[in-house]
């Protein structure tokens, strides 16, 4: 455990502290004012809200919290010696293994916290929305461990796709439904006009605030996105950090992919600091994302609901439209319209970078790693390695040296029928 973190770290102190400012705050939907704290609590369990407008440095992990990550924390920071045989570069490149958690991704993070500070303010049920269903499987799990009811809206076509996520989740005792579906007005409105919509994790979150609305012993969590999300997050980055030390060496290059931004925010926060703070200047931060769902390098910069029925907060982030529906694309979890406003912030000010990659070229990148390294990365990981590779690739070109380092947010194991498919088209 001396590797593990015993404090979440808050990315919006130091941005304050270094930038002097920070990203602009969500708005109540009605008044287009700053949101305030007694408008999400109805929503929210009352410290979660606290964290998410915290300019504290840092947040203390309960003792509770801590105990159940001994199960699985720290996760393994691995030198990818294979692959760079395999690419004769001579990059140095790590990964930090979040498969090799509980849940197999970094879900169970913010997850546990989640469940946690629920389970004290006396809350009985959870509703959630869920991509890819790493996020649902977590929760699901977190639910559990705390004796508390979960109800999770999974996105139709990872519902289809990966239907041994939808068990896992059932296994940990929670209730999973395809959405849209006819458990919601809202689903019912879909459906009405299209009976064939695949889905998306704006519609499903939407389905989701519908329930958990209703009843005042039940609330909702969202997996990714909002402020306390990445903050739970950050301990894969401290971890991270630590580990680079003990190794020796620091990253010229961090890498994540990006769904809604929380594996990679987490991930990158430590280096974050060090960047803006002029301790790295030079440092290169790169955000990955899917060219189905195109949020950072296609998307307006802009205030936007987080839901397609127009329930949340409105957010100033990196958007395609809250009303988009991406194609059908394996990698469930980087299916949705926007981007966490911290990491939005941090692209508009060129802090980090943002890249996308289509998903055949993705597959094959991933199918390139397991054989080096023996793990079949989730179709969202393997956008990080697709990135990793493109770098390593240069270095080699260009005779250099560079340790790169990148997050594998999670396995593959759940996601074959994707491998299935991209091996049968080549």
């Amino acid at each position: 455990m001396h590797e593990t973190p015993t404090h979440f770290l808050n990315i919006n102190y130091y941005l304050k502290k270094y930038l002097g400012k920070l990203p602009e705050p969500p708005l109540h939907p009605g008044t287009k004012q700053p949101i305030k704290p007694e408008d999400l609590e109805p929503i929210f369990a009352k410290e979660l809200i606290k964290q998410e407008m915290t300019l504290e440095e840092t947040v203390a992990i309960p003792e509770e919290i801590l105990e159940m990550y001994e199960m699985f924390r720290p996760t393994p920071m691995v030198r990818a010696k294979r692959l760079e045989k395999f690419l004769q570069t001579p990059a140095h490149i790590y990964f930090k293994n979040e498969s090799a958690t509980i849940s197999g991704s970094h879900k169970i993070n913010t997850a546990l916290a989640q469940a946690y500070y629920n389970k004290k303010e006396g809350v009985k049920t959870l509703i959630t929305e869920t991509g890819a269903g790493q996020w649902g499987s977590a929760l699901s799990i977190a639910c559990k461990f705390f004796g508390l009811k979960c109800l999770v809206f999974m996105v139709k076509v990872s519902y289809e796709q990966k239907p041994y996520r939808k068990i896992i989740m059932q296994t940990f005792g929670a209730d999973v439904v395809a959405s849209p579906s006819n458990k919601t007005l809202f689903g019912k409105s879909v459906l009405a006009k299209d009976p064939n919509n695949p889905g998306s994790l704006g519609i499903a979150i939407s389905e989701a605030l519908e329930i958990a609305t209703q009843d005042q012993d039940t609330k909702y969590c969202l997996g990714s996105v909002l402020n306390h999300v990445l903050l739970h997050q950050t301990i894969i980055g401290q971890e991270a950090i630590r580990q680079m030390e003990i190794a020796g060496e620091y990253p010229d290059i961090v890498i994540g992919c990006v769904g809604g931004g929380s594996n990679f925010t987490g991930f990158a926060t430590p280096f974050v600091i060090d960047k803006i703070s002029g301790k790295k200047k030079d440092l290169r931060l790169i955000a990955v994302e899917s060219t189905a769902c195109p949020k950072m390098t296609k998307g307006d910069f802009r205030y936007d609901f987080g839901d397609t029925a127009q329930k949340t907060p409105l957010l100033k982030m990196e958007t395609l439209g809250c009303d988009f529906i991406p194609p059908s694309i394996h990698a469930g979890g980087l299916r949705y319209h926007g981007n966490a406003p911290i990491l939005s912030f941090l692209n508009q000010e060129g802090i980090t970078e943002k890249i996308a990659f289509d998903q055949p070229a993705v597959f094959q990148a991933a199918i390139d790693f397991a054989q080096a390294e023996g793990i079949i990365p989730a179709p969202e990981s393997a956008h990080a390695v697709k990135a990793t590779i493109d770098e390593a690739i240069k270095c080699r070109e260009q005779g250099i040296k560079k340790v790169i380092i990148f997050n594998l947010s999670g396995h593959g194991l759940l996601d074959l029928k994707g491998y299935e498919d991209f091996l049968q088209s080549r």
